[in-house]
């Protein structure tokens, strides 16, 4: 193995621009990353990170060192959307399937056929207490249930659309747009219905067969990814999963944008303590209640209509709630005497700019931060923000841009992942080599 040279691009970085809570201290651990996504701590006790390859083209899997990072591996589908560990071997996630790689650096496709060529991907995967078990998340292809020009895969996916988990009926409720795939007839009008392939229309009470690979589902299998088995949907995108050491599962949901063909408004971001079996409300709910309430209506535009007659369960209520443009991702519990044990850690990603949005996102109030969620009082507070409440990228100070990802180390720090500062020409892509690994302690 090669040390991996990482040039970092100048990025400014200043830890006292960044406010923690009273009796923590945050420093630099580690920069020059290129757009990292997932970092973990091995049995081993060392330091492993994800690099999704967005930019670069080079999704690969490195180890923190003495002298730096080194490759383990590379060569995988873009990107790269999460790694782990177990007894010596990796699991990568990486676009549409879940990779296995022995100790001798041999790669087995242990899980294939993931419907992640839309919006979102599959996950990174987590293992069951007993270690006999990996989960991973699952995300949607639209935003809200029906494809349209929001989508940009539709040239190259023509077919795609999203499937649900179990037989459902829709309402047959269609959505007009222009029809710009076709170069004979630029102006022609299409319809598109709810769980179809764009340009194609719903009738009242057609029906849809559950799927195993569902649309914004959580699956879980046999370490060598036999017995794949859905074990609850109704997720948008599930972005990040963990177990507490009471072996709950959690989840992070990133939710709807006000955007597209269904366009949804006021959606904030959910955590769940996810059961199995259970239908977690997309496309039809969000924050416990129906999109067709008067809250989740566009400014100036229409209340979304259901798109499920039958929903198969009365949907949960989150165990917690982020705002609008939180992006929340990864997560951590501290059982390191940070606070409470159990408390939970979350990796706010922030706003991103799609250009397909109905409306101007702002960059403040919501995300680029760290919050931290009492686990007995279910309530949210902020943990570490930039002193300015905006992302560095916006303010121009050195601390977080867009944090991805935390850790608690072996060593009872809180390691954060920071996937770098956003490209000027184009806000949802990440400036290469600016990822950056934070490092908050507590004083003594």
């Amino acid at each position: 193995m090669q040390i991996n040279e990482l040039s970092s691009t100048e990025r400014y970085l200043n830890p006292a621009d960044i406010h923690v809570e009273l009796g923590y201290n945050i420093e630099v651990f580690a920069t020059g990353l290129d757009n990292p996504i997932s970092m973990f701590f091995t049995e081993e006790r060392y330091l492993v990170v994800a690099e999704s390859g967005v930019r670069s083209e080079k999704p690969r899997i490195l180890r923190y060192t003495n002298n730096g990072f080194e490759v383990l591996v590379d060569d995988f589908n873009l990107p790269i959307t999460g790694v782990n560990y177990l007894n010596g071997i990796f699991y990568v996630s990486h676009k549409g399937l879940i990779t296995r790689i022995s100790r001798e650096g041999v790669k087995q496709n242990i899980i294939t056929g993931l419907p992640s060529n839309g919006d979102f991907y599959n996950g990174r995967v987590i293992f069951s207490s007993d270690r006999r078990k990996l989960y991973f998340g699952q995300g949607t292809a639209t935003n809200s249930g029906v494809v349209g020009q929001d989508n940009y895969w539709v040239a190259n996916y023509p077919y795609l659309c999203d499937y649900p988990g179990d037989y459902i009926i829709l309402t047959g409720q269609n959505y007009e747009t222009h029809n710009t795939e076709n170069e004979f007839a630029p102006g022609e009008l299409i319809l598109t219905g709810a769980y179809s392939p764009y340009g194609i229309p719903n009738a009242p009470y057609e029906t849809r067969k559950g799927q195993l690979k569902a649309a914004g589902s959580i699956l879980r299998a046999n370490l060598d990814g036999t017995e794949l088995e859905l074990y609850a949907w109704g997720f948008r995108n599930p972005s990040s999963l963990k177990f507490d050491h009471g072996d709950q599962l959690y989840v992070s949901n990133i939710s709807y944008d006000n955007r597209g063909s269904r366009p949804i408004a006021n959606a904030p971001d959910e955590f769940y303590a996810v059961a199995h079996g259970l239908w977690y409300g997309w496309p039809d709910y969000s924050d416990g209640e129906p999109v067709n309430r008067e809250r989740f209506a566009p400014e100036g535009g229409l209340t979304p209509e259901l798109l499920i007659k039958n929903h198969p369960n009365n949907p949960p209520t989150p165990f917690a709630t982020f705002p609008v443009n939180s992006n929340i991702m990864g997560f951590d519990f501290d059982y390191n005497s940070f606070g409470n044990p159990g408390d939970v850690y979350i990796a706010e990603y922030g706003s991103l700019e799609p250009q397909v949005s109905h409306e101007n996102i702002s960059f403040a109030g919501a995300g680029h931060r760290i919050s931290k969620l009492d686990i007995k009082l279910r309530t949210v507070s902020t943990f570490a923000i930039n002193k300015s409440g905006f992302p560095s990228y916006i303010s121009r100070e050195g601390g977080f841009a867009r944090p991805s990802e935390i850790a608690f180390g072996p060593d009872g720090a809180m390691y954060i992942l920071d996937a770098g500062v956003d490209d000027n020409n184009n806000p949802n892509y990440l400036v290469p080599n600016t990822g950056v690994i934070w490092r908050i302690t507590k004083n003594r």
